[in-house]
């Protein structure tokens, strides 16, 4: 057993407040790669059949099933986000229906028409759920998904014994705790508790009314349920691949620090960061993990993971960036 589940603590203030701060981390308006030609959800089935799920996760709950994977790659692979940001405080959301084309305002902050906020331009940025694991050629594809099964690996294994075959064993963080934090767009409701649920364990009422948002269209299904991660596999796989495409300022997503997208500024380059597993090891948990030499624990594990889905999907990362040792850490 680990010591203690180093869960994904997006961070204590809302992904509200996080998201207003820089949209300009990330890819923007790019073109969708995919060389395969396929639906994005067909595109990652070519590239991961169900009995090589099941190779790779072989002691996995039985609720963490490869057609509750593929559909919740698909279902999110049709939706689009445009986040509109004016003047550095007000926010707007757009989530579009790449399949009808249909867009819909799914918030927008208070003032956001005002003068004050169109005083400056519009900081405009895309998330595109399709891309995950289908934007780049066969191979970088494969790296991208290893490199996500490999965070997903190790915040649910149940145990530790070093043969990497214990992944997607847990639904949710082992505690009571309530994680509720102050919010005006997205409270806690009464009773309910939004601790780490789903293979890379949302946590904060902040992130679970965000990620319903994008989701869903309506902050309010996992605000009044977050339990519902734990009982729908389909949902729980969609709070997954969302965090994982979704940037947090001032990091970029895990997508784009695996597949090259995104490229440090000069002050990454001075604080160790670059392209890589590392960088997504800094994303999710650099402040535990990050920063503290190439022997931590926790961080080897993952770049374990890493390496033995890499080997099991056919893939190489000959200038693998693995270790975040020598990362600073990114600041909430």
């Amino acid at each position: 057993m680990k010591p203690a589940m180093l869960s994904i603590k997006l961070t204590i203030t809302a992904l509200t407040a996080v998201m207003l701060a820089a949209l300009s981390c990330g890819n923007t308006q790019k073109a969708n790669n995919n060389v395969s030609g396929k639906p994005a959800f067909a595109a990652l089935k070519s590239i991961l059949s169900e009995a090589k799920y099941n190779e790779l996760f072989p002691q996995r709950d039985t609720f963490y099933s490869y057609s509750a994977f593929i559909q919740a790659a698909q279902e999110l692979g049709s939706i689009k986000i445009k986040i509109t940001k004016r003047a550095y405080q007000a926010l707007q959301m757009v989530r579009i229906d790449k399949t009808t084309g249909k867009q819909t305002v799914i918030r927008q902050d208070e003032g956001f028409n005002e003068d004050w906020a169109r005083s400056k331009p519009d900081s405009i940025y895309h998330i595109d759920f399709g891309k995950f694991c289908t934007e780049k050629d066969i191979q970088t594809n494969k790296k991208e998904l290893a490199a996500f099964f490999a965070q997903v690996a190790h915040e649910t294994r149940l145990g530790q014994n070093g043969k990497y075959n214990d992944g997607l064993m847990l639904r949710r963080e082992k505690t009571e705790e309530a994680y509720v934090y102050p919010n005006e767009e997205y409270p806690a409701v009464a009773g309910k508790k939004y601790y780490g649920r789903g293979p890379l364990q949302l946590s904060w009422n902040g992130n679970y009314g965000y990620a319903s948002h994008c989701i869903f269209g309506n902050k309010d299904v996992l605000l009044n349920k977050p339990e519902l991660i734990e009982q729908n596999a389909v949902i729980a796989f969609k709070t997954a691949i969302y965090f994982w495409m979704t940037p947090q300022s001032p990091k970029p997503s895990a997508h784009d620090a695996i597949t090259g997208d995104w490229q440090p500024t000069a002050d990454d380059k001075a604080k160790g960061r670059v392209p890589g597993f590392g960088n997504t090891i800094n994303i999710i948990n650099g402040a535990l993990e990050c920063g503290k030499g190439d022997d931590n624990p926790n961080m080897l594990d993952r770049i374990g993971f890493y390496r033995h889905f890499l080997a099991m999907l056919g893939a190489k990362d000959d200038n693998c960036a693995c270790s975040c040792g020598k990362m600073v850490a990114y600041a909430y």
